[in-house]
């Protein structure tokens, strides 16, 4: 009797049937791509209609494997991270059928990139104290504001945006998120040099925006629950990808270790065993929190992952540099603009050193992710908070 989960054969056998009438090696790239979206063989466990047949999570992996094996085009998903990991399950939770059709398939196909609006110099780990504004004026509203750390905004046809809508309430419950036009009238985007020399994130000044009210995701003043999903996503996207037992950046330290025994000392030894157990434990959980997905949405241990992921690889990254030792301070990419990596194991040591300093930050800084573990998790008390019952203008600023 067979053991495959519910809906493999049958999925398996759309596949064959699919590729047996799209050739990979004859089909347009992108044709090819927009149909395997309308088949809906993209994301296997979304709604028909919108690149998925509602089948289990867990069976898109196997899918994705037959795509790559039969040679498929990819629709580069590196390149779309943001699009792919936060935009889309947010607006499959909270869009409107017009939405849904409007942003998935040019999303999921790499022709729409999109970045995220949420971050600003004065609400970045304290997200819900955004100050940006929008107003509404009949059936669109007019956003004034600037945001910070924008990553791919240089790049983004799209974004996801929240703002705030009422500043008489509490700052958790006077916030709206709309889809935002990159190429609207006052849209400016800055870039922002980081310490590895490249450009990868922006500033974005916001003046005068005109959003259709068609263009709101989720209800007016509902911004922070909507936007709670696209986090909680967003730290499974960094920090919960699969990946095999030495993938990522240990495996680029294991191999440094065994094709130079010349670096290798008794105290990096024990270093290296450390990092390596404690990486596979991570490794692990992340399959664990996989399993949990295919049953339900990304929880808080979501945070968990992409809070080891940062030490991690901020640790590992700190031992490759120190078996290296002046050899691993030599940098020769100072490429200014470039699209965002997670994964940037094929870089040169010193740039891993310095990237890896941004993974504390970006998704969530690892103070609120402890944080978030500690109360959601572990159930400890939370932190007083002074201004959960004070309305947003009257908060210091």
């Amino acid at each position: 009797m067979s053991t495959a989960p519910p809906g493999a054969e049958e999925l398996e056998r759309r596949v064959a049937a699919f590729l047996a009438a799209h050739d990979p090696a004859e089909t347009e790239p992108l044709a090819f791509l927009r149909a395997r979206f309308d088949a809906g063989l993209a994301w296997v466990h979304f709604p028909e209609g919108h690149g998925g047949l509602g089948a289990p999570v867990a069976l898109q992996q196997a899918v994705d494997a037959a795509f790559e094996r039969a040679g498929a085009p990819s629709n580069r998903p590196e390149a779309n991270a943001i699009g792919l990991g936060m935009a889309a399950p947010t607006l499959l939770a909270f869009g409107t059928e017009e939405q849904r059709r409007r942003f998935l398939r040019p999303l999921w196909t790499g022709e729409e990139i999109w970045c995220q609006l949420f971050s600003e110099p004065g609400a970045g780990s304290d997200l819900a104290a955004l100050g940006t504004r929008a107003v509404r004026d009949g059936d669109s509203w007019t956003v004034d504001g600037q945001k910070v750390w924008t990553s791919m905004a240089h790049e983004a046809r799209w974004a996801i945006l929240v703002t705030r809508t009422d500043p008489d309430v509490p700052k958790h419950r006077g916030m709206t998120y709309f889809v935002c036009d990159m190429r609207a009238p006052g849209v400016e985007v800055r870039p922002l040099r980081q310490i590895t020399g490249e450009a990868e994130f922006n500033e974005v000044f916001l003046t005068g925006v005109v959003i259709p009210d068609e263009h709101r995701l989720g209800e007016v003043g509902e911004g922070w629950r909507v936007s709670t999903t696209t986090l909680m996503n967003e730290r499974v996207a960094i920090g919960g990808r699969a990946a095999p037992r030495e993938g990522g950046m240990i495996g680029v330290v294991t191999g440094l270790w065994r094709d130079r025994p010349e670096l290798r000392t008794p105290a990096a030894h024990d270093e290296l065993m450390r990092l390596w157990v404690e990486t596979e434990a991570a490794r692990l959980t992340g399959e664990r929190l996989r399993q949990q997905l295919a049953a339900g949405g990304p929880g808080p241990e979501g945070s968990a992952a992409k809070l080891a992921f940062a030490r991690l690889n901020q640790e590992i990254s700190g031992l490759e540099l120190e078996l290296l030792g002046s050899e691993g301070l030599r940098y020769d990419d100072w490429t200014m603009r470039r699209p965002t990596e997670v994964d940037f194991t094929r870089r040169s040591p010193g740039y891993r050193y310095l990237r890896a300093k941004g993974n504390s930050i970006e998704g969530g800084t690892s103070e609120i992710l402890r944080n978030i573990i500690a109360e959601r998790v572990l159930g400890l008390p939370g932190e007083i908070r002074v201004d959960k019952d004070v309305p947003w203008k009257d908060l210091p600023k």
